[in-house]
C-alpha cells in the first residue's frame, strides 16, 4: 500500500475544525493506505506557549485522535520530537531551501502578525521541518487541506531540488485533499483556531458545547426571527454539514430562506447531532485516559517502528550527501 504522512499539533483540545479537517479524513484512509500519523510538537513550538503544559497537551491531542477513531492498530502513532532524526534531515533541506520561497509563505506572514512575533526563524523554517516529517518516511500522498497546500507544493519542490542535487532518495509526495468546507470560528469571522479562542472543543461536554453553540455568530443580517436568512453566509449551517444528514440539511436550508425556522432552533438542531458524534468519543477518551500508561505505550510503540524507518533513511541521506562514506556501509 502507498504510505501516507500527515500530522495535528498539539496546540491545546482538539476542536471541531480539526475532526472535519483532518481526522475524520484520516479514520477513512485506515484500510487503503499504510498511515503513519503524528503529534507534531515540534510545530507547536513556533508560537509562543507554556512549556509545563506541553506534556499534557500531546497526551490531550493523542486521545482525542484515538477517540475520535485513529486506530493505532491499523496505523503508526507517535509524537514528532520522539524521532530525533527529523531535525537533522530538517537542516540538510534547509540547505537546498531558498530563503524567498520560506518568506513567501502566506502563513508565515500571517502568524508573524498574529502573535506580533517577528523574525521567528522557527516559524519561518516551518515549512522546511513539514517536509523533513514527510519525507524522512518516503511518504507518497499527504492529506490537505487548502490552508496546507503552499506548504505541501514547497515540500515538493525541495524534494525535487535534493533529489536533483544529491541524487534519487526521496519520492516525490502528492497531495490527497480533503473535501471539507473552511470551518470557522463560533465568532464566524477567522478560522476555527486554539490561539483565537474561537473554538468548540472535540471532547467538550454537552454543556460546555450549548454555552458556545447559543452565542455563535449566524447570519447577521438576519435580525428578526421573522427575516429570512441566507445559509451560505453562516457558519452554523456550514458545521451542520459535517454532523447532519443530507435530508436534514435540505430541510433547514428552506426553512431558514423562509424564516420557518429561527436561528436557535438551528442551532438546538445542531447541538443534538454533534452530541450523538460526540457522546461515543467522550466515552471512548474516558477509558484511554484512565489510566494513561496504554496511551504512553502506544505513541512509544508508534515512534519505535517509525524510528525504524528513519534511521534507514538517514543512512541513504547521509550518504547521498557525503556525509557518510558510502563504502563504510558496506
Amino acid at each position: 500500500m502507498k504510505r501516507v504522512f500527515s500530522g495535528i499539533q498539539p496546540s491545546g483540545d482538539i476542536h471541531l475544525g480539526n475532526y472535519l479537517g483532518a481526522i475524520r479524513n484520516w479514520v477513512l484512509l485506515l484500510d487503503q493506505y499504510d498511515c503513519i500519523f503524528c503529534i507534531v510538537d515540534y510545530h507547536a513550538q513556533t508560537i509562543p506557549y507554556d512549556p509545563q503544559a506541553m506534556p499534557r497537551r500531546v497526551m490531550n491531542a493523542a486521545v482525542a485522535n484515538m477517540a475520535a477513531g485513529i486506530d493505532p492498530k491499523r496505523c503508526r502513532l507517535f509524537v514528532q520530537s520522539h524521532v530525533k532524526e527529523v531535525t537533522e534531515l530538517a537542516w540538510i533541506l534547509g540547505c537546498v531551501t531558498p530563503l524567498g520561497d520560506l518568506e513567501r509563505m502566506t502563513q508565515f506572514k500571517s502568524k508573524t502578525q498574529e502573535h506580533q512575533l517577528g523574525s521567528n526563524l522557527g516559524l519561518l523554517a516551518y515549512p522546511v521541518l513539514m517536509a523533513a516529517d514527510i519525507l524522512l518516511y518516503k511518504a507518497e500522498l499527504v492529506p490537505v487541506g487548502d490552508d496546507q497546500i503552499q506548504h505541501l507544493e514547497l515540500a515538493r519542490e525541495i524534494c525535487r531540488k535534493f533529489d536533483s542535487t544529491f541524487g534519487p532518495v526521496f519520492p516525490e509526495p502528492q497531495p490527497l485533499l480533503t473535501k471539507t468546507s473552511r470551518v470557522m470560528g463560533i465568532d464566524g469571522k477567522t478560522k476555527m483556531s486554539k490561539s483565537l479562542n474561537n473554538t468548540i472543543g472535540l471532547l467538550e461536554t454537552e454543556e460546555q458545547v450549548w454555552s458556545k453553540l447559543k452565542v455563535a455568530v449566524t447570519d447577521e443580517n438576519r435580525k428578526r426571527r421573522t427575516d429570512p436568512g441566507n445559509p451560505l453566509v453562516c457558519n452554523v449551517f456550514t458545521i451542520h454539514q459535517g454532523f447532519t444528514q443530507d435530508s436534514q440539511i435540505a430541510q433547514i436550508d428552506k426553512e431558514c430562506r423562509s424564516a420557518g425556522i429561527g436561528c436557535v432552533d438551528c442551532k438546538k438542531i445542531l447541538a443534538r447531532n454533534l452530541e450523538a458524534v460526540m457522546a461515543p468519543m467522550r466515552e471512548r477518551a474516558r477509558h484511554l485516559e484512565s489510566p494513561p500508561d496504554e496511551v504512553r505505550q502506544i505513541l512509544d510503540e508508534g515512534a519505535s517502528a517509525c524510528r525504524e524507518i528513519a534511521v534507514r533513511v538517514m543512512d541513504e541521506v547521509r550518504v547521498a550527501t557525503g556525509l557518510r562514506d558510502a563504502r563504510r556501509q558496506q
